[in-house]
């Protein structure tokens, strides 16, 4: 691209005090395969080294803006405004892309010109960048409004490619939101335009530790209001998943808890989220697999201190690994 063409794709990440991250972030932008992007960095005022780090990479592709602090959702929608792309992807300041994502995004939308968003798989990454869990993996083709009022299929801010028409017609982030400024907003485009999935991992959410028990119950506040409003401006035919919803939501916030650091408060918080899952529909405990496992893993947080939970945990990997298969296997 040369200084005088402007880019299909324009890339933007809003930091605030990015310092530990956002060099790798960049980096992961810099060297996609797909090379005809501008990437927008909306510095929100930050106050550590943020904005030497940046000073000193030396690419004409990366623009960057610095403005007083206003959070996530004001910075995204003062990056749109500056955006000259056709296609626009927002990226967290401590998240990671795989060097093809900008590319099979691409790809997928020019393939399927009906749709107005392309979302790759995600899968999460501890704060060293080490592997943690997969993500969901959810793959929809089409019309992801039913599945998108139930949960954040995308799982974060950082994963989609828009066209620049769709987030024109619904506006921009809605700024009185917290939290989940990115699932309302993939849910308005859900609404209206038909989703592109890339089913494979090309999005790395890295997992912070700091004040997640703190995070966790602003979280639960913020999200069921918002599931609220949703379902207020949801057609009468899918109320009936409400319920659903809200299932769902509390049993990704009981693994949500048990990501945390261990300790005996976040053993209480995954506790009450898993009892809203079970009051709700006692028979989850069955269906989901993964639940029977939390209760256990609730159960021996709250008995044990930390450091022996660990400890236990470490002993129980051992013998796994060393029991013979056929015994793994027999019954």
């Amino acid at each position: 691209m040369t200084s005088n063409t402007t880019p299909l794709i324009s890339v933007i990440i809003p930091v605030y005090n990015g310092e530990e991250t956002i060099l790798s972030t960049i980096e992961s932008v810099l060297q996609q395969t797909f090379t005809d992007l501008e990437l927008i960095v909306i510095n929100d005022a930050s106050q550590d080294s943020t904005l030497s780090i940046l000073s000193q990479i030396e690419d004409s592709r990366l623009k960057v803006f610095s403005y007083e602090n206003a959070g996530v959702a004001i910075s995204r929608n003062r990056g749109i405004e500056q955006a000259c792309g056709q296609f626009i992807s927002f990226l967290d300041a401590d998240d990671i892309w795989t060097q093809d994502k900008l590319e099979a995004q691409l790809k997928a939308l020019q393939a399927n010109p009906q749709a107005g968003v392309a979302y790759s798989w995600v899968n999460y990454i501890n704060e060293d960048g080490s592997f943690f869990r997969n993500g969901n993996h959810i793959t929809i083709n089409g019309n992801a409004y039913e599945k998108m009022l139930m949960q954040n299929v995308l799982e974060n801010g950082s994963n989609p490619l828009i066209r620049r028409e769709a987030l024109s017609e619904i506006g921009g982030f809605n700024k009185s939101l917290t939290l989940v400024e990115d699932w309302d907003m993939w849910l308005r485009l859900a609404a209206r335009y038909d989703f592109v999935a890339v089913p494979y991992p090309q999005i790395l959410y890295r997992i912070s530790c700091s004040s997640a028990s703190t995070n966790i119950v602003k979280m639960e506040k913020a999200c069921l209001k918002f599931i609220e409003q949703a379902f207020s401006n949801a057609p009468a035919s899918l109320q009936y998943l409400k319920k659903r919803t809200i299932i769902t939501f509390y049993h990704y916030l009981t693994f949500k808890s048990l990501e945390s650091p261990l300790s005996r408060k976040n053993g209480i918080i995954a506790m009450r989220c898993f009892w809203n899952v079970i009051y709700r529909d006692i028979s989850v405990i069955w269906k989901w697999q993964t639940m029977l496992k939390a209760l256990s893993k609730i159960s021996t947080v709250l008995i044990l201190p930390p450091d022996k939970y660990k400890k236990l945990k470490t002993i129980a990997k051992k013998l796994l690994i060393k029991q013979p298969t056929n015994q793994l296997q027999r019954g």
